[in-house]
């Protein structure tokens, strides 16, 4: 035919491949094909485990493909890897607290509404617990703690209330009268906790202290008008008494509060007056709410109830119509 035929001293070895024998298993269909549609699920996930395909009958998705669909959830690390809540579904709920029923205890009489909670336990602490995907369990804002407390609640007078505010700066909420104490600088939740208490005991005692140099404050360096120990107490205090002492028992008839008081009557009588506590009261409004024509009236009034006088009767020039 033209060609050249090669010498072919050694016939090629044929290579035999040992043709392997393909073995077959029997594998079942997954768990979830095979569940009833009533399945009792906290029999089938009882505690907290890694995401299984074959048991959990939803299709579910995790993942991301340029120009696809998500992959599925069979051999899919996305779900594996993500912590899953399927051990606390509401049936799981409710057989766990039927369990811990018998450990449980009344709830203590008293305490029925969050008014009654918060006049028996007036301090709120407050921390957070934080949950995380990744190998690490810690969280450093799991260590900080917040205490609160309404300032009415720890009964301070006005000279240790005033101070507590100047320390405590901008943690009081005057609108909600509510004092915060948020405490982050030691690494452990209960030191804290501790150091919040320890700070909230520093402040309230440091506010009841009186330095030496506050006794050489005059009335003037005093940074809102004060009622009490103050030249408008004495003076009215003195006019009552000389009130009481130069009226007799027949010209005091239309005072009744000054016929109430005895002879001789002491600071003490002088304050419970209420009317005396209203004369003071609107004095103190016009010295620190300002000049107003409701701040007139009022102390008007209080002066016309202090002195008997009536509504038709002029007071200090006042010209009827």
């Amino acid at each position: 035919d033209g060609q050249f035929r090669k010498l072919e001293l050694y016939r090629p070895k044929e290579v035999r491949r040992k043709k392997r024998t393909e073995i077959k298993f029997d594998l079942p269909h997954p768990r979830h094909t095979r569940m009833p549609v009533d399945q009792d699920w906290p029999s089938v996930w009882p505690t907290a485990q890694s995401f299984r395909p074959s048991v959990v009958p939803l299709p579910l998705r995790q993942g991301y493909v340029e120009r696809g669909a998500p992959p599925g959830k069979f051999a899919n690390l996305e779900l594996m890897k993500i912590p899953n809540f399927l051990h606390l579904t509401p049936a799981h709920l409710a057989k766990h607290c039927q369990v811990l029923r018998q450990f449980c205890t009344e709830w203590p009489a008293g305490l029925e509404t969050d008014e009654k909670c918060e006049e028996h336990f007036p301090v709120e602490v407050t921390d957070s617990d934080y949950c995380h995907s990744s190998p690490t369990i810690r969280d450093v804002r799991s260590r900080i703690v917040t205490l609160k407390i309404k300032l009415s609640r720890l009964q301070l007078d006005y000279h240790a209330k005033d101070k507590l505010l100047r320390l405590v700066k901008d943690r009081y909420d005057p609108a909600t009268d509510i004092l915060t104490i948020v405490t982050d600088r030691c690494p452990l939740k209960k030191q804290n906790y501790d150091y919040a208490h320890y700070l909230l005991t520093a402040v309230f005692h440091e506010s009841w202290k009186t330095e030496p140099w506050e006794a050489d404050k005059e009335e003037a360096d005093m940074e809102c008008f004060l009622w009490e120990k103050s030249r408008s107490e004495a003076n009215l205090h003195d006019f009552v008494r000389r009130m009481r002492q130069s009226l007799g028992d027949e010209e005091a008839k239309g005072l009744e509060h000054v016929q109430r008081m005895s002879a001789d009557c002491s600071d003490e009588e002088v304050r419970s007056v209420e009317e005396v506590e209203q004369y003071a009261e609107a004095v103190c409004e016009i010295h620190n709410g300002g000049e107003s024509d409701y701040a007139w009236e009022k102390y008007k009034k209080s002066v016309c109830s202090l002195l008997g006088l009536g509504r038709d009767t002029p007071v200090g020039g006042e010209v009827q119509a």
